[in-house]
């Protein structure tokens, strides 16, 4: 099976329909010769309605932290993306749902295998953290992403989700800033993801 095979079955997925206040609209970006892949959380309701992934405040500072325009960020043949939860879950009482737990187990391992040329993944936020990092991660996110060179070796950099709600966390933690921002345009740019390069 191809990639291009995979793709129609993942957007017709409906495992967890009966949990989804708003119903299955599975969202994922994905292409063979990738580079880059950004693990985050699940869709946010914008996302949803516009089935466009990172179309959203959460996703213009995210290309704002990797130095990426629009037309790179949503071109498949560089960027990969795959969230923990492939639908929106819905609103909780403190903002969105966490990230289904059915799909991670049912698709990621697939998804990996036609996603041969990726030199960077991109862990964003304690759950895509938890799976792939496992007992590697440090006693809370913020060590975990404060240790962030430690997983540069195996290919991952834990970040916090960069969604305005963690606007406090960034005020307190400005070495995200200063350190881990500029590596990581670094690493985006000696992987020639942006144009020009």
């Amino acid at each position: 099976m191809a990639l291009a095979q995979l793709l129609p079955q993942i957007r017709k997925c409906h495992e967890c329909k009966a949990h989804l206040p708003h119903g299955p609209n599975p969202i994922v970006q994905l292409g063979s010769k990738a580079k880059l892949l950004i693990i985050g959380q699940a869709p946010g309701s914008k996302v949803h309605k516009t089935s466009i992934p990172w179309n959203d405040p959460s996703g213009n500072r995210l290309r704002d932290w990797l130095g990426l325009d629009t037309k790179d960020f949503y071109d498949p043949d560089k960027v990969a993306l795959m969230p923990m939860g492939f639908c929106y879950p819905g609103q909780g009482p403190s903002g969105d749902l966490p990230p289904r737990p059915e799909c991670a187990p049912l698709w990621h391992d697939k998804i990996r295998r036609y996603l041969p040329n990726i030199k960077l993944t991109l862990l964003i936020g304690q759950y895509a953290q938890e799976r792939y990092l496992g007992e590697r991660r440090k006693e809370n996110l913020t060590q975990t992403v404060r240790a962030w060179r430690e997983y540069l070796e195996d290919g991952y950099v834990p970040l916090v989700h960069p969604s305005p709600r963690n606007g406090i966390w960034l005020a307190k933690n400005r070495w995200f800033e200063k350190e881990v921002i500029p590596a990581l345009r670094k690493i985006t740019a000696s992987s020639q993801l942006s144009r020009g390069i």
